[in-house]
């Protein structure tokens, strides 16, 4: 849920620590290590630019006991989003563990200035991703969204998905986390007539601000996914959560795959699951607005 390329001031603990690691990835993988910054990595990970014999790498590390399993999540959700031809995304050329500390080793994107046209290609280009289908909602294994995980077992329709998959697992832990949501049986039954009937569509599944860059050629290029097939509004929600996204951005999107009805009253029902997923990674402060759009849909 955060961004991988930003600079900041490298950690002389940190480094010590992880050098000797990363050292050990480059011999692993066939490369000499000519030295390294630090990349903002969020919460979860170390993230570190890397100068190496070959040309330049990105390397993320985290706890392979605290989150099994997620850089291969990841390496997945970046496969499969490069296999759908629609963005530029970093090729992975690497992953495994070493001593209970798990890595991903990612090409490294050099970023530019947006081209004038920026947002109308981020919108045709996010239609076409969408237009990527599947036969059911879901995705072949559950992955991550943060540091906590999602779920994603097969379903027939989007309603069932969204209930099944996305809210009743924050539902439950929010209320191990001591948050009573009360009884959602109204809620759930309304939003099942709420949300439209549409195909499965291939979605970035976290797709915040901080979750793009603009590569060398002045274009968008997707990092961190929490890959699904979903419903498309999910993609569009999430975008509008917590701002940075212009209008034509979804104007263009229309033009490309014109949305159903309502879409735009339906942005804070999507948006629930992330508010749920906040709540249940960062605590109480998000509580007001996971209950207001329940009563708003109940």
């Amino acid at each position: 849920m955060s961004g991988t390329n930003t600079l900041s001031p490298i950690s002389p603990t940190n480094v010590r620590n992880d050098r000797d690691l990363i050292e050990e990835v480059a011999r692993k993988h066939g490369f000499v290590l000519n030295g390294l910054n630090s990349l903002a990595g969020g919460s979860i990970n170390e993230v570190y630019l890397l100068n190496t014999s070959e040309a330049k790498k990105v390397i993320k590390i985290n706890s392979a006991e605290d989150f099994p399993g997620m850089f291969a999540a990841e390496k997945q959700g970046l496969e499969t989003l490069l296999q759908a031809r629609a963005f530029d995304v970093p090729e992975v050329f690497g992953l495994g563990e070493i001593e209970n500390t798990a890595y991903l080793l990612l090409e490294y994107k050099k970023e530019g200035s947006q081209k004038g046209h920026f947002w109308k290609v981020f919108g045709e280009q996010l239609s076409k991703l969408h237009k990527t289908s599947a036969k059911k909602f879901g995705f072949s294994d559950s992955n991550y969204i943060g540091s906590l995980r999602q779920y994603n077992s097969p379903e027939t329709e989007a309603a069932e998905f969204y209930i099944n998959q996305r809210l009743e697992p924050q539902v439950r832990m929010a209320s191990e986390n001591g948050f009573s949501l009360g009884d959602l049986s109204g809620f759930y039954r309304n939003i099942s007539e709420e949300i439209p009937q549409e195909p499965p569509a291939l979605l970035h599944g976290d797709l915040w601000s901080g979750n793009y860059l603009v590569n060398a050629e002045g274009l968008p290029c997707l990092i961190d996914p929490a890959v699904c097939y979903g419903p498309r509004e999910m993609d569009l929600a999430m975008m509008q959560l917590f701002g940075g996204y212009p209008a034509e951005v979804f104007e263009t999107y229309n033009e490309h795959f014109q949305l159903q009805p309502g879409w735009e009253q339906r942005i804070p029902l999507w948006q629930l699951y992330y508010l749920l997923v906040h709540l249940n990674i960062f605590g109480r402060s998000y509580l007001p607005q996971v209950k207001e759009i329940i009563q708003r849909f109940s």
